[in-house]
């Protein structure tokens, strides 16, 4: 997956190979580079940042000195990469965009999970990730101490607002109830409500998850009550920094932050680059 994903970034970067490193860079120059943190954060994406070296070039060796999930300081050198100047310099981008965009992600997941600390409210992401790189995202969230819900289409059922709306005038009790009767046991379950008068005929159907979409919190409140256990409740809808552990604290078990992935800002973090041999 990570090398799928990697080379096709590098031949999309360089599809023709690096014209300016090829031009003014010697054949024969070796380079040393330190990724070095300009800001505090979170790692993630450490073994993504060294294949984009590694499959540019077998020459170039990539040492990582932080683990994916450990917290750092401004100046932290967190990897070392060293070989051929040419490949190293047609590498770089690609590597930090990875390494940025994933670190940014774990960085803003741990903010959140700090918020909700002591609650026992899980942090999760959802689907709204980048295309293509929803595994990267997803590694990145758990990196920052996040859970993640489901990872695609195929994972669980999940019926949102839209298919009960297809639903029209059928029973949503007996419709989930048909569709659970139909599928395989191991198959979880999950269905979001909008208006509190919407959850027991959800509950009737012996749902595993229940999301509370856009809830007020003293609604929040009160469907957490409603539940009484009954199913996992999960708050969704315009999370933020400001307001989770509000969230949090009406007694959710999970709250999922479209934030986390669609929202996250990279990492500041540079590659500085010394010349062994020219």
């Amino acid at each position: 997956m990570i090398d799928r994903v990697v080379a096709a970034a590098l031949e999309e970067d360089a599809p023709w190979g690096d014209l300016t490193s090829e031009y003014l860079i010697s054949e024969t120059a070796t380079a040393t580079a330190e990724l070095v943190a300009r800001e505090a954060g979170i790692f993630s994406g450490g073994e993504v940042f060294a294949a984009a070296f590694r499959l540019t070039d077998t020459r170039v060796d990539v040492r990582l000195a932080t683990a994916d999930g450990e917290a750092f300081g401004p100046g932290t050198v967190l990897a070392v990469v060293s070989g051929p100047a040419r490949s190293l310099l047609t590498a770089e981008r690609i590597g930090l965009n990875f390494v940025q965009r994933m670190s940014g992600i774990a960085t803003l997941t741990a903010r959140y999970v700090a918020e909700v600390a002591g609650t026992g409210t899980r942090i999760a992401d959802t689907r709204k990730t980048t295309p293509g790189l929803r595994a990267f995202e997803r590694h990145a969230v758990v990196d920052g101490g996040g859970r993640n819900h489901r990872h695609s289409l195929s994972d669980a059922v999940m019926a949102k607002d839209n298919h009960l709306a297809v639903l029209g005038g059928s029973s949503v009790t007996d419709a989930l109830r048909a569709a659970k009767d139909r599928l395989p046991h191991t198959t979880h379950i999950e269905v979001e409500v909008d208006r509190l008068d919407q959850i027991e005929p959800v509950l009737a159907a012996g749902i595993g998850t229940i999301m509370l979409d856009n809830f007020s919190l003293d609604d929040l409140r009160t469907g957490v009550a409603q539940v009484a256990g009954r199913a996992v409740v999960e708050a969704s809808g315009g999370v933020t920094l400001e307001t989770v552990r509000a969230i949090a604290e009406t007694g959710v078990d999970v709250v999922s932050v479209g934030a986390l992935t669609h929202s996250a800002r990279a990492l500041d973090l540079g590659l500085d680059v010394r010349i062994d041999q020219p």
